[in-house]
């Protein structure tokens, strides 16, 4: 993909353990990295869970090849949390990696 498509920042946060104001230990989403990215929405559904109407955006992020992330890490476009449900690596070119995920909400 040529880089000029990439036009969306977005930043990848992995959970680790810190402290909180008075030393307890906490799970915290520290900074992994911030990269260039093409986000597209593929679908959207609404359904009905527990007598509550929910909402449920995915979406595919295209990135330069990296091959350090995993589901267990997050992606934010702005203020929209995106939880990764896979990362597939573009193994035979190494240009690209695309990361599916949905929409926190």
């Amino acid at each position: 993909m040529d880089a000029r498509r990439r036009n969306r920042l977005v930043q990848f946060k992995r959970l680790t353990a810190g402290q909180d104001a008075i030393g307890q230990p906490t799970q915290v989403w520290a900074d992994l990295v911030q990269v260039r990215a093409n986000v597209r929405y593929l679908n959207g559904v609404e359904t009905i869970k527990a007598d509550a109407e929910t909402a449920t955006a995915k979406a595919s992020i295209r990135i330069a090849y990296r091959t350090n992330l995993t589901t267990a890490d997050r992606v934010y476009l702005g203020a929209t949390e995106f939880r990764i449900t896979a990362v597939l690596p573009d193994e035979a070119g190494k240009k690209h990696t695309d990361v599916t995920c949905e929409v926190v909400s």
